[in-house]
């Protein structure tokens, strides 16, 4: 119980932060709003091109036990630690 208590407290500090990511044409701008660590899955909103969309990823764990999700059709990592905190 205690931890998932700190776990949810920690990833309140990444609500709403947000991430570039380039993807060769243009910035795809992403923005956290939720994270279910239970689910292992991470819910962004996606600004791609003007059109915005709210989807859920599935969220992994790399070999140093670092959060990402993979985007695109290359399933490129975008890493949770990645993203600042949105001004």
């Amino acid at each position: 119980m205690e931890k998932e208590v700190s776990l949810a407290y920690e990833f309140k500090r990444y609500y709403l932060a947000e991430f570039e990511f380039f993807d060769g044409d243009d910035f795809v701008t992403f923005n956290i709003v939720g994270i279910d660590v239970a689910k292992n899955e991470i819910t962004v909103a996606v600004t791609d091109r003007g059109k915005i969309s709210v989807i859920t990823y599935e969220l992994m764990e790399d070999e140093d036990g670092d959060l990402y999700f993979e985007y695109g059709v290359m399933f490129k990592k975008i890493y949770i630690d990645d993203f600042t905190e949105a001004a």
